[in-house]
């Protein structure tokens, strides 16, 4: 156990923070899309809507990459 515990410490899994704020805020906006989703029903379609673009621009991006 000590082994793995110091191969975390050389390679600074731990440390890395780097991304973080914004992983936290693309939650936050996920969240807060679902929740209008689930309170306003006429929302529902525009939040799909939404993702499904947001979706098909990172499948674009992630394959010119």
């Amino acid at each position: 156990m000590s082994s793995v515990l110091r191969l975390i410490w050389r390679l600074r899994i731990w440390h890395d923070n780097r991304a973080q704020d914004l992983i936290e805020y693309a939650l936050m906006a996920g969240f807060v899309a679902v929740a209008a989703g689930a309170i306003m029903p006429g929302v529902a379609s525009s939040v799909s809507r939404i993702f499904s673009k947001v979706s098909s621009v990172m499948t674009t991006a992630a394959s010119q990459s």
